[in-house]
């Protein structure tokens, strides 16, 4: 925070002014205000370098790369400039098509270490753009090469499209596209394009499924023998560049505390390619994450329907939707993309879950059956049949519930969420207590360490009978889960019935902390007078 003396006025046009608004918005969530408020500052203030760096993140998260770069200008020289504004940096040089800078920066990205392992790839891709290709080249024994193969085979088979090279590119697309799992649609888009750009029309249509709703606008395209030009020509450094910022970020979104960095990594692929729907699309997908919805819907609704990703931008526009509270606006696009021919399973399960979200638990039953039905019977996943029996049991339509839950313990009988779910419900409605205690008895041998589970497995025990061994298993679910309401009910119900009748309301006491509405008002009753038939725990 840059100093202020006590007593003393500040002026609204002032740097300090601005930066102090920029701070609130920020903190606010407010990011349109924020990043102009952070211009004002720098602008009022061009050496101060805590302006600088907090402006060079909202900027750059916000999409702002002109302040970016005159914040990781001012960082750089004082020798502050963030990991990841190194790469910026090499995405401005690789624009201005200035190899030099892009080498001598791709050379500190490997000083500095923490994006190291790109550095084969970026300078295949400078020594493309200075026409001396070279295909990316990864040292086994370096310690990043690991990393550095997880993104090889896809640069080196582009670098060979890009040359119109196919016989080149062919291994590589297959050992590329066997190591995706994430983003395989659109990499098999990517490809493909390429392919039909050179003429290789069925080695493109052989990479689309026929049976994937994603790929529909795709093969029609290239079934009527539209013309090579409307298709994506040579690539140049700046755009692989982007694809693998657009892969990094989207792999690293998957760890917890990673998405505003994910976020800045498809800042700047969008900056060294603005026409990269890919980097759209995983930008979008940070967006609706970090909690920016309509920014995220902004970007998701620039991808046009009818185009070869139409169908991927659609999905991200659903769950920006979604997530901006428009669940009536998400179930109509979910429900329209899950009615489509050939639609995957998948677009029914998103269906599914909006409509449970929205408390349509029958639709989302319907939804889910509807998903097991795009499944070969021996391929179809048991947690399908979990999604479909919770939506029926939040329904009410428990005894099909109970039959669906029967049939996923089936066909998973070592997966304790499925046994405990089956138990529990059944232990709920004080239905065959006896065999719910047995499936409840292997969840938690299963996961002895998961608190649900074993409160599950201990409030069994005490409703079958057993008090003496209930309350050491419901205190030691008590102890994993502390702040759970229906943990501690369950502990002081059999605390009490233990003769134990202190600690059973110091247990309802913790329960009360965190209860609401009926159980709230039920632990209260019973802290104050005790257990009675009516006070029971459901």
């Amino acid at each position: 925070m840059l100093p202020v003396t006590a007593g003393a006025s500040v002026a609204p046009d002032t740097a300090l002014h601005a930066y102090a608004r920029a701070r609130l918005a920020d903190s606010e969530g407010a990011g349109d205000v924020a990043v102009a408020s952070y211009r004002a500052a720098l602008r009022g203030d061009p050496d101060s370098l805590e302006i600088a760096r907090r402006s060079y993140y909202q900027a750059l998260e916000s999409g702002d790369v002109p302040l970016a770069l005159r914040s990781a200008t001012l960082l750089d020289q004082q020798g502050l400039l963030p990991r990841d504004g190194t790469l910026l940096r090499i995405a401005e040089a690789l624009v201005a098509r200035d190899w030099a800078s892009a080498r001598q920066l791709t050379d500190r990205v490997v000083q500095e270490g923490n994006f190291a392992f790109l550095a084969p790839i970026i300078i295949s891709w400078i020594a493309h753009g200075e026409q001396q290709p070279a295909p990316p080249v990864v040292n086994a024994r370096d310690r990043f090469g690991a990393l550095a193969r997880r993104y090889v085979d896809e640069h080196e088979a582009m670098q060979a499209l890009s040359r119109g090279d196919g016989a080149a590119a062919a291994a590589p697309i297959q050992r590329a596209l066997s190591l995706r799992v994430a983003d395989l649609a659109g990499l098999r888009l990517a490809f493909a394009a390429r392919l039909t750009a050179i003429g290789a029309r069925d080695r493109a249509l052989a990479l689309l499924p026929a049976d994937d709703a994603n790929f529909t606008r795709a093969r029609a395209d290239i079934a009527r023998g539209k013309s090579a030009a409307d298709f994506a020509g040579a690539m140049v450094p700046r755009q692989g560049f982007a694809r693998l910022l657009s892969r990094l970020a989207g792999d690293i979104s998957a760890e917890s505390n990673s998405a505003a960095m994910a976020l800045r990594m498809a800042r700047i692929a969008l900056f060294a390619d603005p026409a990269s729907v890919e980097a759209r699309i995983v930008a979008a997908r940070l967006l609706t994450r970090v909690g920016d919805t309509p920014t995220a819907a902004a970007l998701a609704r620039q991808i046009p329907s009818a185009s070869w990703y139409g169908a991927l931008g659609q999905a991200v526009l659903v769950d920006a939707l979604a997530g901006n509270g428009q669940q009536e606006e998400a179930v109509a696009l979910a429900r329209k993309l899950a009615e489509e021919p050939q639609a995957g399973p998948d677009r029914m399960v998103r269906l599914g879950q909006l409509l449970a979200v929205a408390g349509d638990f029958s639709g989302a039953a319907t939804a889910y059956r509807a998903a097991q039905d795009r499944y070969r019977p021996d391929a179809m996943p048991w947690t399908l049949l979990l999604f479909e029996g919770s939506a029926l049991e939040q329904a009410e339509r428990w005894d099909e519930a109970r039959l669906v839950l029967e049939r996923a313990a089936k066909l998973a009988p070592d997966e304790a969420v499925v046994l405990n779910y089956l138990g529990y419900a059944q232990i709920e409605r004080r239905q065959n207590l006896d065999a719910a205690l047995a499936l409840l008895s292997k969840a938690s041998a299963l996961k002895p360490q998961d608190a649900s589970i074993t409160d599950s497995f201990g409030w069994a025990r005490f409703l079958t009978g057993d008090i003496e061994g209930a309350v050491p298993v419901l205190e030691r679910a008590a102890a994993g889960a502390p702040a759970d309401a229906t943990i501690n009910e369950h502990l002081g119900d059999a605390l009490w019935a233990a003769g134990r009748r202190f600690e059973a309301r110091y247990a309802w006491r913790a329960a009360s902390a965190f209860a609401e509405g009926e159980t709230a008002t039920r632990l209260s009753a019973k802290t104050r007078e005790g257990m009675k038939p009516e006070y029971a725990a459901p």
